[in-house]
């Protein structure tokens, strides 16, 4: 069995054909939300009950969900639902620490422990002492950083580097990936130890394109956001509804956002979102949980690069294994890197 069992799924259905005057009705109606998540969909209910049931409690929690499903959004809405609501809530990506700083950055250092330590310096889980820690993108942290996260998981104690005197901290650990977990353990992004640690309570995050109607509610509310900021009143084109309701959305809630804030800056009262897509180049293959995408009419040389280097990204760079897997010699996988 493996750990991916953990973390059940739910698929809401498609959403069906409505009238433009129960569209309009949808946009308009104030979204259902938990603290500062949006959406009605049954994944999103179920969401809402896991973080209500786990925010009242110390457990550590694992998030799982595609780039830009808004991992950060639900840490925050964990931990302001949580006892820990007035203590500090800090958000570190592993992934845009350089490795050898970042075990400096999360437990400090102290003066003269290397060059270019000036003065002691207080770390991320000394500021999140008493509050929430948000470790994003945990699976960029380096394996022996990993060991060391282990053992303040199981005892709450470290030493700052170049430190002689132990540090307690009391502090709530919410961690984040958007790799698979089985894939990220096999390849040696993730050590099965850390893993099961991190996983007491595994949560997993639903992309947009599971959440049915919940995407043009969601581009309503960016909608009605930016109406309010500009004091104007922009509405979208029945086209711009049908390609919200039909377009796979690869980079999520993120991407939606971005694109009705787009749409709303070029377009005059009636918002064309189908021209900002295009502008996005929407015909790039795109990738989801191992799956690569492709659509109709997509070159073929464009369609081998692509697959080449997604496949090299699988395998976290090893050129040996890439070449088996796409069983081509690894003389050949190398000379298409270099045209690349």
């Amino acid at each position: 069995m493996t750990f991916n069992t953990l973390l059940t799924l739910e698929r809401s259905d498609r959403p069906q054909p409505r009238s433009d005057t129960e569209t309009q009705m949808a946009l308009e109606k104030s979204l259902m939300h938990f603290g500062i998540m949006h959406g009605t969909s049954p994944v999103m209910e179920r969401l809402y009950q896991q973080v209500d049931r786990v925010a009242t409690t110390d457990a550590t929690v694992l998030l799982v969900g595609e780039s830009g499903t808004g991992k950060e959004v639900i840490a925050n809405a964990i931990h302001h639902a949580s006892k820990r609501s007035e203590q500090p809530f800090v958000a570190v990506n592993c992934g845009a620490i350089p490795a050898h700083l970042i075990e400096a950055a999360l437990f400090g250092h102290e003066k003269g422990s290397f060059t270019g330590a000036v003065k002691q310096h207080i770390g991320y889980f000394e500021h999140a002492s008493g509050g929430t820690l948000f470790l994003d993108e945990i699976t960029e942290m380096p394996v022996d950083m990993q060991v060391k996260l282990l053992r303040v998981l199981e005892c709450g104690k470290f030493l700052r580097v170049g430190g002689d005197e132990e540090v307690k901290v009391d502090v709530r650990l919410i961690a984040a990936t958007n790799r698979d977990l089985d894939t990220a353990v096999k390849q040696g992004n993730l050590r099965e130890d850390l893993m099961y640690r991190l996983a007491v309570f595994p949560i997993r995050i639903p992309p947009l394109r599971e959440r049915g109607t919940d995407i043009e509610a969601l581009a309503g509310h960016f909608l009605n956001e930016l109406n309010e900021k500009s004091q104007a009143q922009k509405n979208f084109s029945r086209s711009s509804l049908d390609v919200i309701r039909s377009y796979s959305w690869p980079g999520n809630v993120r991407e939606l956002k971005n694109v009705v804030q787009r749409a709303y800056i070029i377009g005059t009262d009636t918002l064309n979102i189908e021209d900002c897509i295009s502008d996005l180049s929407t015909k790039k293959p795109t990738v989801h949980e191992g799956y690569l995408n492709f659509f109709v009419g997509t070159p073929l040389a464009d369609a081998q690069k692509e697959i080449i280097l997604a496949t090299l990204k699988h395998y976290s760079g090893n050129k040996r294994l890439t070449a088996e897997a796409l069983g081509i010699s690894l003389k050949t996988l190398y000379n298409r890197l270099k045209e690349y």
